[in-house]
């Protein structure tokens, strides 16, 4: 009995306690800002790269992270490698293979090119207007993440 309890205590506090992350495609941000405008936040990865991977399980883990990107922003998981056409903005964005079964969503690249160059991972900020306002590309940890959405909402 005390067995069960406890399991029911841990079931309730595991299922209550911690909150996921949201995250929203480029096509649902659209219809969210005329209900809220709020910035966005698109984190642009490969499934090859460590660096995003890891920002995956720590960062995007951190509950202060989730909290703070699901109550503030909205949140896109964008794998840049995405083959299926996107709209965004007003385009189409299209899959551009560059070899075999290797290419990059060109989305991926009007978001993430920085210096004309893309290094994942890669996190694009976009004003209400969808209007890039910031790009930084590199790990970061739950502690410096938090501290640049501090600085987004200044």
């Amino acid at each position: 009995m005390k067995k069960l309890i406890l399991f029911i205590f841990f079931f309730v506090i595991s299922g209550t306690g911690f909150g996921q992350l949201k995250s929203y495609s480029f096509e649902e941000i659209e219809s969210l800002q005329q209900i809220q405008k709020r910035k966005i936040i698109v984190f642009i990865h490969t499934d090859w790269c460590q660096f995003c991977q890891r920002m995956k399980a720590t960062t995007f883990k951190n509950q202060e992270v989730v909290e703070k990107l699901n109550s503030e922003f909205y949140f896109i998981d964008f794998n840049a490698e995405e083959k299926r056409d996107i709209t965004f903005n007003n385009q189409v964005f299209k899959y551009k293979p560059s070899g075999n079964n290797i290419g990059v969503n060109e989305l991926a690249l009007e978001l993430g090119t920085i210096s004309n160059q893309i290094v994942y991972p890669v996190l694009c900020v976009l004003n209400e207007k969808n209007e890039i306002i910031f790009q930084y590309s590199n790990y970061l940890s739950p502690n410096d993440f938090k501290f640049f959405l501090v600085k987004l909402l200044e």
